[in-house]
């Protein structure tokens, strides 16, 4: 009976959370502070804790939307240079081979971003201009990920993505501070985006050693924490009942 266990305990967590010989050193010799081992565990673990909740972090936003049919107070080109980060972010770690744990909330975010990006759109009196905008968002990652676009392209864009975030929350920020309130933001979107790019300045040291991700990870966490700042800040302030014209 208890080989069976350990049989069955290996194959759930070898390789999925543990590499075999790790899995030998924390149960088998039972060396349960072993640190490099712990930190791979805990790094796993985070990493596919992220990309599990990323499935569902930006739903609180798309509904909110959908419910108020509105998208005021959100900046169009904020969402434009947050999908281009996380496109890139995505694009960059499988071609390079990096472990799904590593940048799978990646996808999951951006396709919730494409959503919300539609949806901008769509409640601006352009719903044409969002269908042709998925039309081009879905040619464009093909032709990223396809042998055509050379490696330096691929490095490039992600080297793009620290600049994007920054401006990209900087836009939201200023429209935050221009409209004196945060509209359609949502909390829980954004206090979870900012938990998850925190936690992925850990796991992408410890999965990648790419210190072109790592340091994409801690600006997208200052600029995160500076939108969930402007949330508590903003937070009783509601938005006029007049709409105002959006840009």
């Amino acid at each position: 009976m208890a080989t069976e266990v350990d049989g069955l305990l290996k194959r759930v967590l070898v390789p999925i959370l543990l590499p075999e010989k790790c899995y030998d050193q924390i149960f088998i010799q039972w060396d349960l502070l072993h640190v490099p081992c712990l930190k791979i565990l805990l790094s796993k673990g985070l990493g596919l804790g992220i990309v599990a909740g990323s499935l569902l972090v930006k739903l609180p936003q798309v509904f909110k939307m959908l419910g108020a049919k509105s998208a005021e107070g959100l900046s169009l080109q904020s969402v434009m240079l947050e999908l281009m980060a996380l496109t890139g972010t995505m694009v960059y770690s499988i071609t390079n081979n990096f472990p799904f744990s590593s940048w799978g909330e990646a996808l999951f975010l951006m396709l919730q971003t494409v959503t919300i990006a539609f949806l901008v759109l769509h409640y601006r009196g352009q719903t044409v201009k969002g269908v042709a905008f998925l039309a081009c968002s879905a040619l464009v990652l093909l032709v990223l990920l396809s042998p055509l676009t050379p490696q330096a392209v691929v490095t490039l864009l992600q080297a793009s993505n620290m600049p994007a975030v920054v401006v990209g929350r900087l836009l939201q920020a200023a429209t935050n501070y221009r409209n004196g309130h945060t509209g359609q933001l949502s909390a829980i979107t954004v206090f979870l985006l900012f938990g998850g790019s925190l936690a992925r300045i850990f796991t992408s040291i410890q999965e990648t050693g790419d210190p072109l991700m790592a340091g994409t990870f801690v600006v997208s966490s200052l600029c995160n924490g500076l939108i969930a700042a402007q949330l508590l800040f903003y937070w009783n302030a509601k938005a006029p009942h007049k709409k105002k014209k959006e840009q």
